[in-house]
C-alpha cells in the first residue's frame, strides 16, 4: 500500500512539472527550455535537496518509463499518414541518414581520440547518436561502458535538441525532409519530439531517421571501430 502511494505521488509530481514546463516553453520559447531538459533538471534538484534515492523515485518512474514503447510505437501513424512521400524520397532518406549516422560516430571518435579520452570510454561515445536501448547493446558489444553510454546518448539528444534549430537555420535548411533527417539521425527521440514543432512530415521523416540510425549503427558501429583502430 505504501508503494503504491509512493508511485502515485512521483507519477503525479512528474507529470505536473512537465506540463508546467510546457507551459514555461511555450511562454518563453528558448531552445534551452525544453520541457524534457527542463523537467529532467527540476526533478534531479528536487532528488537530491530532498535525499530522495534513485531507486525510490523509480517505484513511481519504472510506470512513466513503461509508456517509451506505446509512444514509439504510436509514431507509426504519421508513418503510415506519409507512406506516399517516403516511398518517393527512399533514396535521400537513406543516404541522409547513413551520411548523419556516420559523421555522429566518427566525430565523437575523433575529438574524444584529441582529448585522450580512455579507450573505453571513446567506445562508449560511438553510438551516442544512437536510441538508448540499441545505443547500449552496440557499446556492449564493442568493449564499452553501456552506463557511460546512456550519458552520452543524453547529452546528444540535447545539445541536438538545443542547437540543432540554430544550425538548421544557419543551413538554410526549411524542408521537411531536411529537418526530419537531422533531427532524427543526429537526436533521437528527443530529437523526434522536437520535430513535432515543425509538423507531421519532419516528425514521420525524424522518425524513419531515427529508426534507420539504429539498424545501421548496429552495422556500422563495429566497422567504424576497426577502420580507426580504437
Amino acid at each position: 500500500m505504501q508503494q503504491a502511494l509512493i508511485a502515485i505521488l512521483i507519477i503525479t509530481l512528474t507529470a505536473v512539472l512537465y506540463f508546467a514546463m510546457v507551459k514555461v516553453y511555450q511562454r518563453f520559447s528558448y531552445p534551452v527550455l525544453i520541457p524534457v531538459l527542463t523537467t529532467t533538471f527540476v526533478i534531479v534538484g528536487l532528488l537530491i535537496s530532498m535525499h530522495i534515492p534513485y531507486e525510490e523515485y523509480m517505484i513511481g518512474g519504472k510506470w512513466i518509463h513503461s509508456l517509451l514503447g506505446p509512444a514509439v510505437v504510436a509514431l507509426a501513424y504519421p508513418l503510415y499518414k506519409q507512406r506516399k512521400i517516403l516511398m518517393k524520397y527512399r533514396f535521400p532518406i537513406i543516404g541522409g541518414v547513413f551520411a548523419g549516422l556516420l559523421t555522429g560516430m566518427v566525430s565523437g571518435l575523433l575529438f574524444a581520440r584529441i582529448l585522450g579520452i580512455d579507450h573505453e570510454l571513446i567506445l562508449s561515445i560511438v553510438p551516442k547518436s544512437i536510441t538508448t536501448p540499441v545505443a547500449i547493446q552496440i557499446a556492449s558489444g564493442l568493449g564499452g561502458v553501456p552506463a557511460m553510454t546512456v550519458v552520452f546518448v543524453m547529452i546528444a539528444g540535447f545539445s541536438g535538441v538545443i542547437l540543432g534549430p540554430v544550425i538548421l537555420k544557419m543551413g538554410r535548411i526549411h524542408s521537411s525532409l531536411g529537418r526530419g533527417i537531422a533531427l532524427g539521425s543526429a537526436s533521437h527521440a528527443l530529437g523526434t519530439s522536437k520535430a513535432m514543432e515543425y509538423g507531421e512530415l519532419t516528425v514521420s521523416m525524424s522518425s524513419v531517421s531515427m529508426t534507420l540510425s539504429a539498424l545501421l549503427g548496429s552495422v556500422f558501429g563495429p566497422i567504424v571501430v576497426w577502420v580507426f583502430q580504437v
